[in-house]
């Protein structure tokens, strides 16, 4: 955590036997059909009772296989919106791809002129729900949890490109057996949400499924719950008649946690006789498609299922700390919701904090179980649904049950660990080697730890006491100023000049010279160390943002958009896959400001009852 490399694992989904050269460019779908490679549907069980077709769009329950075949439903009169460039680059997709006519079909839906090897159908998965570890199954319309899954996502690619296998998964799609009776659609206004939120959050180094391609349909639309303009309601207060938009995300595999939690129910239940098998062919799946460099082939199952716990219990912890580094509130974090590659996936009911609250919550079903600081006890819950859908696996194996018993026993202590070296490198400590360890023995060391925990309890105390904009807060204090002048810059409380407001000045003033202390401590006790407070100050600029993706930013956005213009999406996006950058004067004051006061408590912008 101490610099904003990005924390992608790329390197866990690399396949040896590439056939494209890294410099080759794809500028067809052609050049992309040629490095088509299905292992997911190769490796694992088709439902039995799935059409060969993937004619397959009405609710039924699915009692067993890993994936359905299905078709998806193309959008009418598609339109390019967008693409992510970056991303093109790195595929080595040439830019004039995302607007080819059969790239644009087959992003769009449709499927029917693909070129071979490409299959003329994709595929969608059942998952079970866990919320905050308490397993549910009445989300199911069969109360059976045999019809809850992939409703409105289906993955129509798999594809092994410059050495890395990567998945392509559309976004409204349209309806799959797992639809539970909707029409499978995502409406432009969620669909330019999430595609510019993957964009952002990759560019600040947070692990996330990708953008690739972003397209709206010219005549079809679909009614959804909204809210009326001015509306202070905690819900939608009526229906409005929305464009559907197709975007596709990408990864090195769609697996949940949830998935793994599905045929783990069934083995426990013994439904089927082949559901420990099921099990264990996914769960090595899993292995296969995201931890292959870290999981030697040559281990038993047995070893290869708690190694698989503690690597993704590493990345789980890393990616909370991520979020919360950048002000990332997932809003929805049930373990369907949770990637078991550990990167951020489904940015439904999302939102980056504005003013600092432990308990920012953007959606107003998410209750504090899924708020902003709370996000680790949230994910400790997933990790525990993970847990035990291992743990069928391992019944004949007492040594390996107890390794994993002890990985579980042991999360909140290793991310709580986690979260102060986030803090730390958030303050500045990061480059200086404070050890935060409980048993530091030497004196000076834990004297230096003792003080960095008393100052990040009193910035925290004080940043909800002001209040202040989280991310302006962090990022002004990234210069190291004399005063708090410019930190005041990040305060919520305007220009008044109460005794109030001047003791609160006065308790900023003593923090500021408290935290400066400490990193001149910090210093002196690495000598060696060839940091300086300019350093610093250069480092707490590649860990702290200054350009995030503020919901009061993105409505006017995807309301331009519905008119046809698409301007403000691209501005967007150039801005925020840029986010520690510092920008023109322009974009500064257009991007990097407090919360205008019009906004609060505004449906739709302070909180989401949904987003479809």
């Amino acid at each position: 955590m101490t610099n904003r490399q990005p924390q992608t694992h790329s390197s866990a989904n690399t396949v040896a036997d590439s056939t494209l050269d890294s410099s080759t460019s794809i500028s067809t779908l052609g050049d992309l059909a040629k490095l088509a490679d299905y292992s997911l549907m190769d490796s694992l069980n088709c439902d039995p009772e799935a059409t060969e077709t993937g004619d397959d769009h009405y609710p039924r329950q699915v009692f067993s296989g890993h994936y359905v075949p299905v078709k998806p439903t193309p959008i009418q009169d598609p339109e390019y919106i967008g693409h992510s460039k970056q991303f093109f680059s790195e595929l080595g997709f040439a830019d004039t791809l995302a607007q080819d006519p059969a790239f644009m079909g087959m992003f769009s839906g449709d499927m029917s002129q693909v070129p071979e090897p490409m299959k003329k159908f994709g595929w969608a998965t059942g998952y079970a729900l866990s919320i905050y570890g308490t397993e549910y199954t009445q989300q199911c319309p069969f109360r059976t949890g045999n019809g809850y899954g992939d409703g409105r996502a289906v993955s129509v690619l798999e594809a092994v490109i410059n050495g890395k296998r990567w998945e392509m998964q559309l976004k409204g799609g349209g309806p799959t057996p797992y639809c539970r009776g909707a029409d499978g659609r995502a409406v432009l206004r969620s669909s330019v949400r999430e595609f510019l939120a993957q964009e952002n959050m990759h560019a600040l180094g947070v692990p996330t499924s990708r953008s690739l391609s972003f397209y709206v349909s010219k005549s079809e639309t679909v009614d959804r719950p909204w809210y009326s303009e001015g509306s202070r309601s905690e819900d939608p207060d009526r229906l409005v008649s929305e464009a559907v938009a197709i975007s596709t995300r990408v990864a090195p595999s769609f697996l949940r946690v949830g998935q793994l939690e599905l045929f783990a129910r069934r083995a426990r239940a013994d439904e089927h006789p082949q559901a420990l098998q099921e099990l264990e062919k996914i769960v090595l799946h899993l292995i296969d498609r995201e931890y292959m460099d870290v999981i030697d082939k040559q281990l038993s199952t047995p070893e290869k299922v708690v190694t698989l716990a503690r690597e993704f219990r590493a990345r789980l912890m890393s990616l909370i700390a991520n979020w919360i580094r950048v002000g990332f509130c997932q809003g929805n974090f049930n373990s369907d919701n949770c990637a078991a590659g550990g990167f951020t996936l489904d940015y439904g009911p999302f939102g980056f904090c504005d003013v600092f609250h432990p308990y920012y919550q953007p959606w107003t079903g998410g209750g504090q179980h899924f708020s902003f600081m709370n996000q680790t006890n949230a994910a400790q819950k997933n990790f525990g649904s993970f847990c035990s859908a291992l743990r069928p696996l391992l019944e004949s194996h007492p040594d390996s049950l107890q390794a994993l018993n002890d990985i579980e026993t042991n999360f909140l202590a290793e991310i709580q660990m986690q979260m102060e070296r986030m803090w730390a490198s958030k303050l500045g400590l990061g480059p200086l080697s404070i050890e935060l360890e409980e048993d530091v023995k030497d004196e000076s060391k834990a004297k230096l730890k003792k003080e960095f925990r008393e100052v990040l309890n009193e910035v925290q105390i004080l940043m909800m006491q002001t209040p202040v904009d989280y991310t302006i807060f962090f990022r002004e204090l990234s210069s190291i100023p004399d005063d708090i002048s410019s930190l005041k810059k990040s305060f919520y409380t305007g220009a008044t000049q109460d005794k109030e407001s001047l003791e609160m000045d006065e308790r900023w003033t003593e923090w500021l010279a408290k935290w400066k202390g400490l990193l001149d401590n910090a210093l002196d006790a690495n000598s060696a160390s060839s940091n300086s407070l300019e350093a610093i100050s250069t480092q707490m600029k590649l860990v702290n943002p200054k350009y995030i993706l503020r919901e009061w930013l993105v409505v006017p956005a995807y309301q331009q958009a519905a008119k046809g213009d698409y301007s403000l999406i691209h501005e967007l996006q150039k801005v925020m896959t840029q986010p520690y950058a510092e920008q023109s004067q322009e974009i500064e004051n257009k991007y990097y400001r407090l919360k205008p006061p019009q906004f609060f408590a505004l449906g739709g912008v302070s909180h989401l009852s949904c987003s479809s």
